[in-house]
């Protein structure tokens, strides 16, 4: 079992990865107090299926080059949703379409949004859902 500084840190790592691709809209939840299957949740928007592809090989490459591999991925194929089963961290890569259909903000309303420091360094330092 991870300590919640060791999932802070992958969570900040793939957090760092999605928007390094770009990816927009990024938010962490902690679901730790809601559930027993993760700890938290990352959430993405792509801007396209490519990008969603282009997001999860990243963070499957960074999970691989940190020592880790991914339990489970799922939606690769078609790229609509890809969820990324790290443990404690899942992913999840949406459409923005696909993203406002399932509304994962909204069904885990109760849990706390994560401040990560992969979303307010230097490099990341656009609005919430603005584009780069």
């Amino acid at each position: 079992m991870a300590t919640r500084a060791e999932r802070l840190a992958r969570a900040n790592r793939v957090a760092e990865v999605a928007l390094d691709k770009k990816a927009v809209d990024l938010v962490a939840l902690d679901v730790s107090a809601l559930t027993s299957y993760a700890d938290t949740f990352v959430i993405a928007t792509a801007t396209s299926d490519r990008h969603a592809r282009a997001i999860a090989d990243a963070i499957r490459e960074a999970e691989s080059a940190s020592g880790g591999k991914p339990l489970g991925v799922e939606g690769y194929d078609e790229a609509r949703w890809v969820l990324i089963d790290l443990g404690d961290v899942i992913v999840h890569v949406f459409l923005e379409e696909v993203r406002a259909v399932y509304d994962l903000e909204r069904l885990w309303s109760d849990a706390q949004s994560l401040a990560l420091s992969a979303l307010v360094g230097p490099a990341h330092e656009a609005p919430r859902g603005a584009t780069r």
